[in-house]
């Protein structure tokens, strides 16, 4: 029996919400990518793994520098390491495009061969540089916020608080830079139809690299919870990487929008599978990805294009 005895089945709702934060981030940049650079890019999931290890490395350079200044019950310093990982991720992904991808100048399914190797590579330099072994922050752990717990029966902690709001601050401002900006409209108009953004005048390389920064921001800070939650690892983002393409498959590859409804819906059903031994069904977490796989395909059969993709 998954479910213990005396815990509030809404437990299940709230790590499924600081999961699929998660998921949002990393889906958002694997759907930009596919979207404007018209490929699958496998190396994404290890964009994460980059922006974990680059929060990681200064660590014991900030955290010493900041200690004992709080925000929101966590130390000011996993603010400014959470910036820094996004940085080196925001880096390396531009190079990655300058140095392997725009000299190709190739189709799509020769650039996501090649994204299979430049991910081998990512980890590769992780391994050299970080070891094998799972590695921490060193946020100092602390227990569910009191009022919550006296109040709902739930355990919430403040780096999930954090973890969600962070998130949440993220989608708005790519939604405001989506929307109401001048190079969130060339972004769209490059993912309707680059040639015709191209002659309209539009320098779409420039907005390729906007792109590439983007999706590497937002990739980094999904590495960087997702190393706050569990461990930081040097296949952290490998591990998620078919339940991201899960998620951008289900909300509509391609969407932006849909990547979101899709990692919100994937995340929660991955968090949620524990709640079917309430049912008697015999199905616990070590099931959960082939659950959350399982319902995507049941969704995609009555809607193939996903739930935001168009109709062809």
């Amino acid at each position: 029996m998954i479910l213990l005895q005396g815990l509030n089945p809404f437990q299940f709702v709230v790590n499924g919400i600081v999961f699929s934060s998660i998921i949002v981030l990393a889906s958002i940049g694997l759907s930009l990518v596919y979207s404007i650079a018209d490929f699958a890019n496998f190396a994404h999931g290890d964009t994460l793994t980059v922006g974990a290890f680059g929060a990681l490395a200064v660590v014991p350079v900030v955290a010493p520098a900041m200690e004992g200044i709080l925000l929101f019950g966590l130390p000011v310093w996993l603010f400014v390491v959470l910036l820094v990982g996004m940085a080196v991720a925001a880096v390396v992904v531009v190079l990655t495009e300058f140095v392997v991808y725009r000299p190709l100048d190739a189709g799509s399914i020769e650039l996501l061969i090649t994204s299979i190797g430049v991910a081998l590579s990512y980890r590769a330099v992780v391994f050299l540089a970080f070891g094998t072994s799972p590695q921490r922050y060193g946020v100092p752990r602390a227990g569910p916020i009191p009022e919550i717990r006296e109040t709902f029966n739930l355990a919430v902690t403040p780096r999930q608080v954090a973890v969600v709001l962070s998130a949440v601050v993220l989608v708005g401002i790519l939604h405001f830079v989506l929307q109401y900006t001048t190079l969130g409209r060339k972004m769209r108009a490059t993912a309707d139809d680059p040639n015709l953004a191209r002659v309209s005048g539009i320098r779409t390389r420039e907005v390729i690299v906007a792109m590439w920064v983007i999706g590497g921001v937002l990739a980094a800070a999904g590495g960087v919870f997702l190393g706050l939650e569990t461990l930081v690892r040097p296949r952290m983002g490998f591990d998620i990487l078919l339940i991201v393409f899960a998620a951008v498959i289900l909300g509509g590859i391609g969407s932006v929008y849909g990547a979101m409804l899709g990692g919100l819906v994937i995340g929660m059903l991955y968090e949620l599978t524990p709640m079917f031994s309430m049912v008697g069904i015999p199905i616990g977490s070590e099931y959960a990805e082939a659950v959350a796989f399982v319902i995507m395909v049941a969704i995609l059969l009555v809607r193939p294009s996903g739930i935001m993709g168009e109709t062809t």
